[in-house]
């Protein structure tokens, strides 16, 4: 049975956590798992890593780890924002999560709220002074990261379009061409680049997603992302393992509009 070459991410939640979750989803083509660290505790996602280097040994796969950092989030009553004052996108609070992250070897540490390449230096200085090699992927969703948005992919290994927290910084409907946008230039930088958010949202609570989320995701592919991301859908939805295997569907089929062409040909993995 064909597998899709671009690869899928989740986001593990109180609908996923469990061991028999995650293995199933790694049955049905997940290829990336993405922690994030905004939410639970240390305690907990320490256990979530262990449970996820047990199925990687156990199924003999490679199943790179995400630690995403919250950087200077603000949670409120409907929903989140940042601090606009914070100098940095790596407050306090990320430094001792880096450290737990190199301590527990996850792959990828996940730059909230960039905003230039400096806080890409920072974050790698952090893992340096640990003791760790992780790689870096720096999050897009701020207006101030467009500006510097070259910049950022040269000192990043990965680059995440993370157009919920985008979407709350632009204009909304500049997000299609901002995305086409990053993703050729990390194309051009031979940059993994994953997109995300609200992918299939719907299938939080239906079995099926919706004809413009199934567009969606294609188009992704179409365009030349390395990686697609789903967030709630696998973390909260009641539906995650069903959100894994649809999606894997959309991949495929998007993936045989691709053959033969350069972009297809030079997709860029995940990997540990």
């Amino acid at each position: 049975m064909p597998t899709s070459k671009a690869q899928i991410i989740a986001t593990l939640g109180p609908s996923s956590f469990s061991y028999e979750v995650i293995n199933l989803m790694c049955e049905k083509q997940l290829g990336v798992i993405r922690l994030n660290f905004s939410w639970n505790t240390l305690e907990n996602h320490a256990e979530h890593i262990l449970n996820i280097r047990k199925i990687e040994k156990e199924r003999g796969i490679l199943l790179p780890i995400i630690q995403d950092l919250p950087g200077p989030r603000i949670q409120n009553e409907n929903g989140h924002t940042y601090n606009y004052d914070s100098e940095s996108a790596i407050t306090d609070h990320d430094i001792e999560l880096i450290k737990f992250g190199v301590q527990h070897a996850v792959d990828y540490i996940a730059v909230s709220f960039v905003a230039s390449e400096k806080d890409i230096i920072k974050c790698r200085e952090t893992i340096k002074e640990n003791s760790g090699k992780q790689k870096v992927i720096a999050k897009i969703e701020r207006a101030i990261a467009l500006e510097n948005l070259d910049k950022i992919i040269s000192e990043a290994d990965a680059v995440m379009v993370a157009r919920g927290d985008l979407g709350n910084n632009i204009p909304i409907e500049k997000i299609p061409f901002v995305q086409s946008d990053i993703i050729s230039k990390c194309k051009k930088a031979g940059k993994p680049v994953i997109v995300a958010t609200q992918m299939m949202l719907s299938m939080t609570k239906n079995q099926e997603p919706t004809r413009a989320e199934v567009t969606d995701v294609a188009e992704a592919i179409l365009e030349g992302a390395d990686c697609v991301m789903l967030s709630e859908e696998t973390a909260s939805g009641n539906y995650p393992v069903e959100s894994v295997v649809i999606m894997e569907r959309i991949v495929l089929e998007a993936e045989k509009h691709l053959e033969g062409k350069v972009i297809f040909n030079h997709l860029q993995k995940l990997s540990p």
